[in-house]
């Protein structure tokens, strides 16, 4: 996005990020060791020009030693190689520990335990298992492939089976195509029981929204650390495809605040910011063991977002 093609700002990274990582180390014994946990998710590059931007982007965060970063599964198992190769990259000429996604659309079975291999292979002991959503969109029919999984948790037990520590997805409202909020829970405790030990949510918009999934996960017998997840608001554009991306609609208060600024677009892009800042300390505050940032591949507006939070990181 050109919005967030700024002044880069200045910002000092703690002496304690600069331990150096091991690859191979658990997330989910990074989380528990008791240090608050920042995280960075990157998307798989489209081209050339993209790749170029993603390892500027991985190279001024790397500094903010995170305790992982992750990269995204395409529609479909589209980006396939790539992720299994930026993933692989990261693991051999990076300090940090990589993640990497995968889904159960589009995949075999047998293609599944292929693409844990090479994970494996390429030097990645983390995945993010996922149900993934369907081509058409989150609120789409789910529809399983032949000979492929049906359930998020199937996938999860593949992966723990075969020596990955397994993350997964929670939700902080309702996931769009659940049945119930109770539902969606029992899915969530479901996918701990078959090997998962931590989650990372969907966008979170209000902490209330993610004190409450701790709430009603806990009260169901769900242990793990769930990480919420931040995407900060850099235009007003984004606003419509933020709500499109999570399946829900956007608080009014966000929006409203967004809408405030009008066509000022320096201006919606510090309030984005300001927001984002403001939701990091009631997130902690509640009880966050960490905060996993949605970078689109770039790093500024996180390190702004890490600038005003003015904690040590």
């Amino acid at each position: 996005m050109a919005d967030d093609q700024q002044q880069e700002p200045t910002a000092t990274v703690p002496e304690a990020f600069h331990e150096p990582r091991d690859a191979r180390r658990s997330i989910a014994g990074l989380i528990a060791a008791g240090e608050r946990s920042f995280s960075f998710e990157f998307m798989p590059p489209k081209d050339e020009a993209g790749e170029a931007q993603l390892w500027t982007a991985i190279s001024e965060l790397e500094p903010y030693r995170p305790t992982f970063v992750s990269v995204t599964y395409g529609a479909g198992g589209s980006s396939r190689d790539t992720t299994v190769r930026v993933t692989g990259r990261i693991a051999r000429e990076t300090s940090m520990v990589p993640m990497g996604h995968l889904t159960c659309v589009g995949h075999t079975e047998a293609e599944l335990r292929s693409i844990l291999a090479s994970y494996a292979d390429a030097g990645v002991h983390n995945v993010l298992a996922l149900r993934g959503d369907p081509r058409e969109g989150p609120r789409a029919p789910w529809t399983p492939t032949r000979g492929g999984f049906t359930h998020a948790e199937e996938l999860v037990r593949l992966a723990a089976e075969g020596g990955f520590t397994v993350g997964v997805a929670a939700f902080p409202g309702v996931h769009p195509g659940a049945e119930s909020i109770e539902r969606d829970t029992e899915v969530l405790l479901s996918k701990q029981r078959a090997g998962a030990e931590f989650a990372i949510t969907d966008m979170v918009f209000r902490a209330a929204d993610y004190e409450a999934l701790l709430e009603r996960s806990a009260a169901r017998g769900v242990t793990f650390p769930i990480l919420p997840g931040i995407m900060p608001i850099l235009n007003a554009g984004q606003v419509a495809r933020m709500a499109e991306l999570s399946g829900r609609e956007l608080p009014a208060e966000v929006r409203e605040r967004i809408e405030r600024r009008g066509d000022d677009r320096a201006a919606v892009r510090a309030e984005g910011i300001a927001m984002a800042a403001e939701l990091c300390e009631e997130l902690v505050a509640a009880g966050a063991p960490g905060l996993h940032f949605y970078t689109l591949n770039r790093s500024t507006a996180t390190r702004e977002i890490f600038s005003a939070l003015r904690i040590a990181v």
